[in-house]
């Protein structure tokens, strides 16, 4: 069973920086594509960024291109989320998302528990 574990999160003001982090164990983290998905208060969840098993293939959203990174370590089985300029609509619980062959937003395996990120302005 995998188990997906994010941190990071906080409370920054607009224009701040974050990085999360989500720490896979219990599988082969290389085998798996991941990603990170974001859910705002009354708001469905929403994919942020994708990044295929290889780190070959990345995908963003529209709202965070050229202001988020998505990377990842294989050797330390850890998926990571650079977040610059943040802006108050990206106030949101952000989970990390794994799956042997997902598509882009659905067939996700596994589920971190989530972490908050709440930006003020």
């Amino acid at each position: 069973q995998v188990q997906l574990v994010e941190s990071g999160g906080g409370s920054v003001q607009a224009g701040g920086s974050l990085r999360l982090s989500c720490a896979a164990s219990g599988g082969t983290f290389s085998t798996f594509a991941m990603a990170w998905f974001r859910q705002a208060p009354g708001k469905e969840r929403e994919i942020v960024a994708r990044l295929a098993s290889s780190g070959g293939t990345i995908f963003y959203a529209d709202f965070v291109k050229g202001r988020f990174t998505i990377s990842r370590d294989n050797a330390k089985n850890t998926l990571y989320l650079q977040m610059n300029s943040l802006k108050p609509e990206d106030t949101a619980v952000y989970y990390c998302a794994a799956g042997r062959l997902p598509g882009l937003r659905s067939g996700y395996d596994y589920w971190g528990q989530g972490t908050q990120v709440t930006v003020s302005s």
